[in-house]
């Protein structure tokens, strides 16, 4: 596999919003949830609600990371048997219907590691993904995927946190794409509130990181993103868009195409809704 030169579609996102003075939206949503078919529609919608790059969450049984709001949306997921290669499938058939923002696929590492760590890049490279978060791979343990994340062109984009203490500026400093700051301790889930120390958290991985720093875990309006965006490029949404995906079920899943696009246009104003003023 040979190193790729191109440049990753998220780096240009990030240049273009520093110049323009805007905080990136990030949603996150999990695949499958309810089918892929509406996964396709959805992340459709999310682009045209403003969001400038989408986390694609493969479903996982046992998800460490996850809340119970995301851990539904997996069980409904995995109902219908939704495998990886599924979710990346998303990706090419938005692809094919003119969405162009960055994909990032997040998924736990046994999945790629059952899939085999070269067809699992070779993949993410056919679908067109820009970069790949692995909440359950260490630092001290991520050279082989790191390695090839890099001949691909595709960045492994770590997470670092409160309590990461003294490896927050060794993971900040070797950061590709993004550093995903989680801004509360525990699983995802919406807060009312983020971790005390979040302001001193964040100016420590700034400091330490050559690439832009993003903020998730707990942010579920448009006042706690706006209470962020000063201190960070971009924001991530994930269990308040995945709760609204789970209010719309109803309509979501109906036959009639009516009640679908109702369903699909509420989850794309939620999305719309949490959009930092610039």
């Amino acid at each position: 596999m040979s190193a790729i030169t191109s440049p990753n579609a998220i780096d240009k996102v990030f240049a273009d919003l520093k110049a323009s003075g805007e905080t990136a939206l990030i949603p996150f949503m999990t695949m499958g949830d309810p089918d892929l078919e509406t996964s396709v529609s959805l992340v459709q919608a999310a682009e045209a609600a403003g969001a400038h790059m989408i986390e694609l969450g493969v479903p996982y049984s046992d998800p460490l990371a996850d809340g119970p709001v995301i851990q539904r949306a997996s069980e409904r997921a995995l109902k219908n048997k939704i495998s990886l290669v599924d979710c990346m499938s998303v990706a090419s058939k938005a692809r094919s219907l003119g969405v162009k923002i960055p994909f990032i696929l997040f998924t736990y590492y046994n999945p790629a590691l059952q899939l085999g760590l070269d067809r699992f890049f070779s993949l993410l490279q056919e679908h067109g993904f820009s970069g790949v978060i692995i909440p359950d791979l260490p630092m001290e343990e991520d050279e082989e995927v790191l390695v090839r994340a890099e001949k691909s062109g595709i960045h492994l984009i770590p997470l670092v946190a409160p309590t990461s203490d003294a490896r927050v500026e060794k993971i900040a400093a070797r950061a590709s794409g993004f550093v995903y700051c989680v801004s509360s301790l525990g699983v995802t889930g919406v807060r009312s509130s983020f971790h005390e120390g979040i302001e001193k958290f964040l100016r420590t991985v700034r400091d330490a990181a050559s690439v832009p720093i993003c903020v998730g875990f707990g942010i579920s309006s448009r006042e706690q993103a706006e209470q962020l965006s000063g201190q960070c490029d971009g924001v991530i949404v994930g269990s308040a868009i995945v709760r609204k995906v789970e209010e719309e079920l109803p309509q979501l899943c109906s036959e009639n195409a009516g009640e679908r696009e109702r369903g699909i246009a509420a989850v794309q104003q939620f999305i719309a809704d949490l959009k930092p003023r610039a």
